[in-house]
């Protein structure tokens, strides 16, 4: 069965390789899969996706909305 996901990956990205500056912040996706594990994952290339010069992402599943 199908549930939808809130996940919050937080994403680090370095902006200057010179003087080593970086900015973090949170992304919020609600994902529709079958278990927490794939929404994990699916949110991961989501973020990737979005944010492709983060060098960290930390994922978590934090509630079952529907």
């Amino acid at each position: 069965m199908v549930h939808t996901y809130e996940v919050l990956v937080d994403i680090k990205e370095f902006v200057s390789q010179i003087n080593n500056t970086c900015q973090s912040g949170t992304a919020r996706y609600e994902i529709n899969a079958d278990s927490r594990q794939k929404a994990d994952g699916m949110a991961r290339v989501q973020a990737r996706s979005d944010h492709p010069q983060g060098t960290e992402y930390d994922v978590r599943v934090t509630r079952l909305l529907q």
